[in-house]
């Protein structure tokens, strides 16, 4: 796989556009009696935190479909669930967009019909991912952009302060922090990785020069794993999904770790004494989207949900709940004030020009990452 050394991405082209006009020709009132004439229910295997009730509710009220969701905190969790039942029980599922070579043989999805999709409402930038990455046996896009996010440096800001005032990976492992810190294993150590990058103690890009072989991935990671474990007494938490990352910081478990975007700054809305920035090595950023599971029941109701979250209005509306950020052009501008004010103070800035995009992930590169955390869990 070649990946390019310094894999950054610009806000331009991560929050391009798309056209208002076109949508609205596509949200016509045909649109909402098509979706009304829906009943019924849909089984969603999707991320904890991603559906509000103010929006499933809303959803329930346009088009009578009862949305049952199963929480997960983990692309691997994920992929657990899906590969035990072979998709039965589940109509659509939510992978991560790097997560594509680890689905691509599973054979445990089916293609969108992107004719049944207002395809013209999303950043046309994320929505290829689906129809390249994503487009498994030439048989069509397997997948959709649902929500984007980033992963970087939260805090209680009557805890602790970052040094010269931007955040650094490095912090979650300072000796000055120890006891109160937390993160998620495989990410933290990659955090560490580039954050060992910006201090000199590995080569530049060498941390992305990881995903392209077993060959120049095993030095690296032994590197920062050996690194890790000398400062794992630091790390008070391991978090596994968004609940947990809420709870450490509301109640001052922690003052300090590497999170989602979406739980710090729920907490934030809330008035809560919490701060989420981009890091001066990067935040690392996804796209997590929606695909149908092979064995999904509720066609007609998967096309209504997708119809609903692609509506700038009801975007707009769930982003200025749980945090993170839509892929849905103009949803932002139904997100209110406090939305846009959270998102300049998480990314200062070239913060935005210096986002690190998570890279596409093979089946290779996750077996031997897995065996690097277990050492430092084990330590």
């Amino acid at each position: 796989m070649n990946r390019p050394v310094s894999p950054r991405v610009s806000r331009r082209k991560l929050l391009r556009a798309s056209s208002a006009a076109a949508f609205s020709a596509l949200a016509a009132p045909a649109l909402v009696t098509q979706a009304r004439s829906s009943s019924g229910e849909l089984n969603v295997l999707m991320w904890s935190d991603y559906l509000p009730k103010s929006f499933l509710r809303a959803f329930h009220d346009e088009t009578g479909i009862k949305v049952n969701h199963t929480p997960i905190g983990s692309n691997e969790a994920l992929l657990q669930k899906i590969q035990a039942s072979g998709g039965d029980g589940y109509d659509l599922v939510s992978p991560s967009s790097h997560r594509n070579l680890q689905w691509a043989k599973l054979g445990v999805l089916q293609p969108l019909d992107l004719t049944r999709v207002p395809m013209d409402a999303l950043n046309q930038g994320m929505a290829k991912i689906g129809s390249s990455g994503w487009n498994f046996d030439d048989k069509g896009a397997h997948w959709l952009p649902y929500l984007w996010g980033t992963e970087g440096i939260a805090w209680r800001t009557d805890k602790w302060t970052p040094k010269n005032t931007v955040p650094s990976y490095g912090d979650i492992w300072a000796p000055e922090n120890a006891g109160q810190t937390m993160g998620r294993a495989h990410s933290a150590m990659l955090g560490a990785g580039l954050y060992l990058q910006s201090a000199g103690e590995l080569e530049p890009g060498a941390v992305w020069a990881a995903y392209e072989s077993p060959e120049k991935m095993k030095p690296v990671w032994e590197a920062i794993t050996k690194w890790c474990v000398a400062r794992k007494q630091t790390v008070k938490l391991l978090w596994d999904d968004a609940e947990t990352q809420k709870t450490a910081l509301l109640t001052g478990e922690v003052s300090l770790g590497q999170t989602w975007d979406g739980p710090p700054l729920a907490l934030k809305n809330t008035g809560a004494p919490v701060m989420y920035q981009a890091p001066k090595e990067g935040a690392l950023t996804w796209v997590d989207g929606v695909a149908i599971s092979a064995r999904a029941r509720n066609i007609d109701q998967i096309y209504a949900f997708l119809k609903f979250a692609y509506t700038p209005e009801n975007a707009g509306n769930a982003i200025a709940i749980h945090g993170y950020n839509s892929p849905v052009s103009g949803a932002d501008k139904h997100a209110g004030e406090a939305y846009i004010k959270n998102f300049g103070e998480a990314y200062p800035g070239d913060a935005l020009g210096n986002l690190n995009t998570w890279p596409a992930e093979p089946p290779w590169y996750a077996a031997m990452r897995t065996e690097f955390v277990e050492i430092f869990l084990a330590a």
